[in-house]
């Protein structure tokens, strides 16, 4: 190889953006941009690109939106752009037409450390079970989703109080750089594929779609449970919960961001505390001191904010 081969990009959010730009910094010859089809979006419901649609125009790259990946007419302009290598980050799960076509074959971006966390949510999880450290990982995509040879691997640690949120920003921006690096590694032939190995007697964590029923905080948890799987999803999905006021009324909450206190419970879990201008909640072990919520059909707030705005708090509960 050369060491600037050719390059088609396949990618859909924000955290793709940070790839593509990073390899366009360093001179690599991204001839396509793969991305989702326009979609309606915003109170208008106009019809709106993709981030790396909109980052691609602006660079000025050819952009191909297919509604169908094994379209011939999308095969067919493959074929004709004879890129040595596929990079995928975060993009829809490809068939085998398209990711065994280039002859370096496809590469992905994964954020963790494979094979910890496979599958659709892998910051979350890693955040919501209280890991001290999470990563990315680069590797070849083959048939059974993330399960390819690991090409580069880079470790952060994760802080007591860092929300998936900023994980998630601090791994777009390690994993733009550590792709960089693999794909000079791939072109220079100096990287080494290694096959994920498990051990069926110890088997990773993975990281399934989040939905209701794995957001809903449980109040009989211990606090420090409960405040991970607070910011292991915020600022979205959020972690949800039921707020039963002192007058009766069910009002839809979500939590979204918490702090450790080392005061005992002595109260029911779910039971709300107020003192002052702040608001604590009663756990299986410790209280734990709600920051920021929002309330179904407002925006976020502080929680002193919340109270200020709010009666009946004190002496109800999270169920």
């Amino acid at each position: 190889m050369t060491g600037r081969e050719r390059i088609v990009f396949m990618g859909t959010p924000d955290f793709a953006v940070a790839t593509l730009d990073a390899l366009i910094a360093d001179g690599q010859q991204v001839v396509a941009v793969v991305t989702a089809p326009d979609r309606p979006a915003g109170r208008g419901r106009q019809m709106r690109g993709s981030a790396v649609k909109q980052r691609a125009v602006e660079l000025g790259l050819l952009v191909l939106q297919p509604e169908r990946l094994k379209d011939p007419a999308f095969i067919a302009t493959l074929d004709a752009l004879d890129a040595a290598l596929y990079i995928v980050v975060a993009f829809r799960m490809l068939p085998e037409v398209v990711w065994a076509k280039p002859p370096l074959g496809t590469v992905n971006l994964h954020g963790s450390l494979l094979p910890a966390y496979r599958g659709a949510a892998p910051i979350n999880w890693a955040v919501i079970n209280g890991e001290p450290r999470t990563g990315v990982t680069t590797f070849r995509i083959q048939h059974e989703i993330d399960t390819g040879d690991v090409l580069l691997q880079e470790a952060i640690p994760i802080g007591p109080d860092a929300t998936a949120g900023e994980v998630h920003d601090q791994l777009m921006h390690t994993g733009a750089q550590l792709m960089v690096r693999t794909v000079h590694g791939l072109f220079d032939g100096s990287i080494r594929a290694v096959p994920q190995t498990i051990d069926p007697l110890a088997p990773p964590p993975d990281a399934p779609k989040l939905g209701a029923e794995n957001t809903h905080i449980a109040f009989d948890r211990p606090a420090a449970r409960v405040h991970d799987l607070v910011r292991g999803l915020s600022p979205y999905p959020g972690a949800w919960c039921t707020w039963a006021d002192t007058d009766g009324g069910q009002h839809h909450l979500k939590i979204l961001r918490t702090g450790r206190t080392e005061r005992a419970s002595i109260m029911p879990p779910g039971s709300i505390k107020v003192e002052g201008q702040r608001l604590l909640v009663a756990c299986a072990d410790h209280e734990l001191e709600i920051l920021e919520l929002q309330a179904e059909g407002r925006k976020r707030m502080l929680a002193a904010d919340f109270l200020r705005g709010t009666r009946a708090v004190d002496g109800s509960r999270l169920t």
